[in-house]
């Protein structure tokens, strides 16, 4: 019982972290055409989350003690890896190929549990990663204006590692010997990234003037700030905190496929918002999305009565199986450790299941 209702509280986060990423892109992109450089945009976002987040990691500073290589782990991959491999990689590809490399994580989660942990994975799971990087493709249209640019090619390629990174290292952090705060883990994780990303964005060049002005939405004008106020709030802070503790609750390789579910949101949005209109390869692509993710989170089988549940402050099922996901934003991303079937960090009981910038 509460194995089913803590899986279903989970896919509710997952939702809504999927919800909160996929509508970064819409508020970003009025900001962008405005004059603001995109790598400037990302590093407003994660360094206003990581000052909105400084009383949380006060708050959990025994971290910087305990979890060292978690925090830097998360603050590399799943915050300031995934967001600047990403921006290099559309420089030189199109953004959906880039975007559909991107999600290829949920599959390159599997990959990890079933070749490098040696764990078995559902079939139910590599189903759903199948149905849900096809229904990818056509939500965001990969053949067109393809163009073969090995070095854009690696860098998304690289954006999906670190992808891989967030839902590993957020399940990891959940162990029960020492837990790892989520909110401990996405504050410093945050405040790591903005570190980094101020070296990368330089942002001392950026024309803060625009921030006081408007930027146009479908014709419509919104205050810069506003629109600055829901990347950081909603698209990142509210999306890293419902992401992290989704993934505790279901598993990487779960979670994972329901963040694909991102891409389907940001082109819905931005048909709603931006006036992008869908096409019906892309209506499609989104309904096999959806039902790539439903298929991957209903394998997680209940958990058995002899199992113990994990009632950990993140909340963690128990079971048997295995397997890991991207949106990563990481069985590596946001937490830490590794990313089988919900337990990579050795919790007492395992986690069954079959189960994803910017």
């Amino acid at each position: 019982m509460h194995a089913s209702q803590g899986r279903s509280a989970g896919l509710g986060l997952a939702l809504a972290s999927a919800f909160a990423f996929g509508g970064s892109g819409v508020a970003a992109k009025p900001l962008i055409e405005a004059g603001l450089d995109p790598l400037h945009v990302v590093w407003l976002r994660v360094t206003g989350a990581a000052l909105v987040m400084l009383p949380v990691a006060w708050r959990h500073r025994d971290l910087l003690r305990r979890k060292p290589a978690l925090l830097v782990g998360f603050g590399l991959l799943a915050v300031a890896g995934v967001q600047a491999f990403y921006f290099a990689s559309i420089s030189r590809i199109p953004v959906g190929v880039a975007l559909l490399i991107e999600y290829l994580a949920p599959a390159l989660v599997l990959g990890w549990v079933r070749f490098v942990q040696r764990r078995p994975v559902t079939r139910a799971a590599a189903v759903g990663v199948v149905l849900a990087a096809g229904g990818l493709a056509c939500v965001v249209q990969v053949w067109s204006g393809l163009s073969f640019d090995l070095l854009g090619l690696l860098l998304a390629l690289a954006a999906a590692c670190c992808q891989v990174g967030y839902f590993v290292l957020s399940d990891q952090g959940s162990d029960e010997a020492g837990q790892a705060d989520p909110l401990g883990v996405i504050a410093y994780g945050l405040l790591i990234g903005a570190l980094v990303l101020t070296v990368v964005a330089r942002p001392w060049g950026m024309d803060w003037a625009l921030l006081g002005g408007s930027a146009d939405m479908d014709g419509s004008s919104v205050p810069a700030w506003l629109l600055l106020g829901w990347i950081v709030l909603i698209a990142t802070v509210l999306a890293y905190v419902t992401g992290v503790i989704s993934v505790r609750r279901l598993s990487p390789q779960v979670a994972g496929v329901v963040a694909c579910l991102e891409a389907v949101i940001a082109t819905v949005l931005a048909w709603v918002l931006l006036g992008e209109h869908l096409e019906a390869p892309q209506i499609i692509g989104g309904a096999v999305v959806l039902v790539g993710a439903f298929i991957a989170q209903s394998s997680t089988p209940k958990a058995s009565p002899s199992a113990p549940v994990a009632g950990s402050a993140a909340g963690t099922e128990a079971g048997a199986g295995a397997a890991a996901g991207p949106g990563a934003r990481d069985g590596g991303g946001p937490g830490s450790g590794s990313g089988a079937d919900g337990d990579v960090v050795g919790r007492g009981a395992e986690l069954s299941a079959g189960r994803n910038a910017s």
